[in-house]
């Protein structure tokens, strides 16, 4: 039997490595979600076949109440909250480790040292993985305690001192004989790596939660790795290692994005919420416009860029930007969406927004790809982006968010942008762009404000 479940875990890492080469691609992704699911499903069902496994019952509870609760999240969490959820399931695999590694540690005596080293990493990845996932839920939804970092002298020295102890406390675990000294340092290493993983997540703000959310995502599966080590599951070992790899490389992605050092975002020292008092004075020339005007202006337009953020996640605009889109392209216009890899709060949340309205993946520009030919533009459009398209980026040296690669949309023509009031975006700083004399504001909610324009153009 053990031969036939390691060769089912090894067509389930088949499967694995199949489906994330498939999830690279826009058109394939949903098929390689399906084939690393099923991969998932085959390595379950071939591990309850296992003699080891016991308490039939409380497994299938378990199973029915996770479906149960799976599916009403799924169905309820609207996508403007979708980055929380992520955030906030990383979170409960992290603590899945440590709950995990904990109970193979009290019902199992003698154990290896490789065992329980590994007992130990899953103790120490998986508590900061779950409390440094609940603090970047608790930003996202930006909860009044955590929508600023709170002040913490000496933050990297602290860090690096509860990391020494959680190491020194693994060593501990790992030589000692005694079973109650063992539970005691393991409970003091998920104390003190709670503690990091919450100071860790606390100083980062502003436009850096997508980093937060791929970074703990990475973590999450190095944590189920380590579990793996502790059941000698083999199948448990290359989903985490996949995870966590994976997970390193889109934060590394993200990190590029965010013009971020990858070894800051592993001690958390990364930017934070922005401030600004001469607001007045870089809003002092903002021109309003009107659904009318803007049609006006699109009627002449040959090359037409749209730029998402997450106001038009919150407006729900994904489909009526599809639906002008549509109106743009059948009077002659070109139309092409400007995608920024930290748009929204998560890593691709604009591309899932735009898929969700079908509009074509042929359309979605990277930033990397359509900046060149930015200058050659006729209209602009930005809904609800204020970070990504901010020229303080790369203007202002002093700016928090400076350096950060952006998408250049001031060298367009002509630049609409739609919000609902001046307001900063999730830096927490003012926008030149909405002064400039090649831009216009539209002051509405982006879904009806994109509806109005559709309508407007129609009838020209």
């Amino acid at each position: 039997m053990s031969a036939i479940i390691s060769l089912v875990y090894l067509i389930s890492a088949v499967m694995f490595v199949v489906g994330l080469k498939l999830m690279s691609a826009p058109r394939t992704a949903v098929r390689g979600n399906l084939v690393g699911a099923a991969g998932m499903l085959l390595a379950i069902l071939v591990t309850l076949l296992d003699r080891g496994v016991a308490g039939y019952l409380f497994i299938a509870l378990g199973l029915i109440a996770g479906t149960v609760i799976g599916a009403s999240m799924a169905n309820q969490v609207k996508m403007t909250a979708m980055p929380q959820l992520v955030g906030l399931l990383n979170g409960l695999g992290g603590g899945g480790s440590v709950l995990v590694a904990f109970s193979d540690l009290v019902h199992h005596t003698n154990q290896p040292l490789d065992t329980l080293v590994a007992v130990g990493l899953s103790g120490l990845i998986g508590a900061i993985t779950f409390w440094g996932s609940l603090v970047a839920y608790a930003k996202l939804e930006e909860w009044p305690q955590f929508k600023k970092p709170f002040a913490l002298p000496q933050q990297q020295r602290i860090n690096l001192g509860l990391l020494i102890f959680d190491l020194l406390l693994i060593a501990i675990l790992a030589m000692s004989h005694s079973m109650a000294a063992q539970i005691a340092c393991y409970v003091l290493i998920a104390i003190v790596s709670s503690l990091l993983g919450i100071f860790l997540v606390n100083p980062i703000g502003g436009a850096d939660m997508p980093v937060v959310i791929s970074l703990m995502n990475s973590y999450s599966g190095v944590a189920g790795a380590a579990t793996g080590f502790v059941l000698d599951n083999n199948a448990l070992i290359i989903s985490g290692s996949l995870v966590g790899a994976s997970g390193i490389i889109l934060t590394q992605i993200m990190c590029k994005a965010m013009n971020r050092s990858l070894s800051n975002v592993l001690f958390g020292v990364m930017a934070g919420s922005g401030s600004d008092s001469n607001v007045d004075e870089i809003y002092a020339n903002v021109r309003s416009t009107s659904a009318e005007d803007i049609a006006m202006i699109l009627d002449g337009a040959q090359r037409v860029v749209i730029i998402p953020g997450y106001g038009m996640a919150v407006a729900q605009a994904q489909h009526a930007v599809r639906e002008l889109s549509k109106a743009l392209e059948a009077r002659g216009a070109s139309v092409e969406y400007a995608i920024h890899p930290v748009a929204g709060r998560m890593p691709g949340h604009m591309n899932v927004l735009l898929a969700e309205a079908d509009v074509s993946y042929d359309k979605l520009k990277e930033m990397d790809q359509i900046n060149p030919t930015l200058d050659s533009v006729d209209v602009a459009i930005v809904i609800g982006a204020n970070d990504v398209v901010n020229p303080s980026a790369r203007l202002d040296p002093k700016s928090p968010i400076a350096g950060m690669p952006i998408i250049d949309v001031d060298k367009c023509r002509t630049v609409i942008v739609i919000k609902r009031s001046l307001s900063p975006g999730f830096a927490g700083i003012p926008n030149p762009l909405f002064a400039m004399p090649n831009t216009l504001m539209y002051f509405a909610d982006g879904q009806q404000a994109v509806l109005d324009i559709v309508k407007a153009v129609k009838e020209l």
